[in-house]
């Protein structure tokens, strides 16, 4: 405990489901942590259930937005964990608007953070985190529009902010996690759980107990920790139930 001390970690999507642990386990790692979410309600209660987290509304997919955050709490790690609900429809069942919501939400939030940082507002030595999903590698179900493509293109961000920084000397380093298996106990992962076990014909339960090797939001902060706290090598990693591994 303690490998964060003196760390100021900003988490963007922090105050439900994979986000707000992740708040929790960097925060008893000693770190100072700020939580931004679009939510003030679910905000007010983490500070209520957290006294140490720092906290600040905010749409992330606005283009102000990294001032404001950067302003309140200038961060030594970033982490990206805001997200949309993936569409559970057929494709041809989506309009654009339900299509696209991964990217409107989750890829134009990395991008907006990741202009920002590479444009002067994290110094050298910050670590940026855009947490990504397993879908990204594995296509994802067939009924969750652009959500596969989207978490895909946070790796492909991820990549393209580190070579800008290498080429720029900035002394950044951009990463991607992708917890490999859909998550019970938030709002993404049991719309998600629903819907392809909807789209598949089976229960909830059945589709649960066909997954193996399934990581626990825990597993998740503590892979953040990990990525946060040492010199690991890569650009793209996963965790899950087996632990992290960097991506080939």
């Amino acid at each position: 405990m303690g490998s964060l001390q003196g760390h100021n970690i900003v988490v963007v999507g922090g105050s439900r489901g994979v986000g707000r642990a992740i708040v929790e386990t960097v925060l008893s790692e000693g770190a100072t942590v700020l939580a931004v979410a679009r939510g003030a309600a679910d905000l007010k209660q983490l500070a209520w259930e957290r006294p140490r987290v720092k906290t600040l509304v905010a749409d992330a997919t606005r283009e102000a937005a990294p001032d404001a955050v950067f302003a309140a709490l200038r961060p030594d790690v970033l982490v990206m964990s805001a997200g949309a609900l993936a569409p559970s429809a057929p494709v041809q069942d989506q309009n654009w608007e339900d299509f696209s919501a991964n990217w409107e939400m989750d890829v134009k939030a990395s991008f907006l953070f990741c202009k920002a940082a590479l444009q002067g507002g994290l110094k050298p030595g910050s670590r940026v985190v855009l947490i990504s999903s397993g879908a990204a590698l594995s296509g994802g179900p067939p009924n969750s529009g652009g959500y596969a493509g989207a978490k895909r293109m946070q790796m492909f961000l991820a990549a393209h902010s580190q070579k800008e920084s290498d080429r720029l000397g900035l002394g950044l380093r951009f990463m991607a996690l992708a917890p490999m298996r859909i998550m019970a106990g938030t709002g993404v992962g049991q719309g998600g759980i629903a819907g392809v076990s909807a789209y598949l014909g089976i229960s909830p339960a059945d589709f649960l107990a066909s997954m193996t090797d399934v990581q626990t939001h825990a597993d998740v902060g503590r892979a953040v920790v990990a990525l946060a706290s040492c010199q690991a090598q890569g650009i793209s990693f996963t965790v899950s139930g087996s632990g992290l591994a960097a991506t080939a």
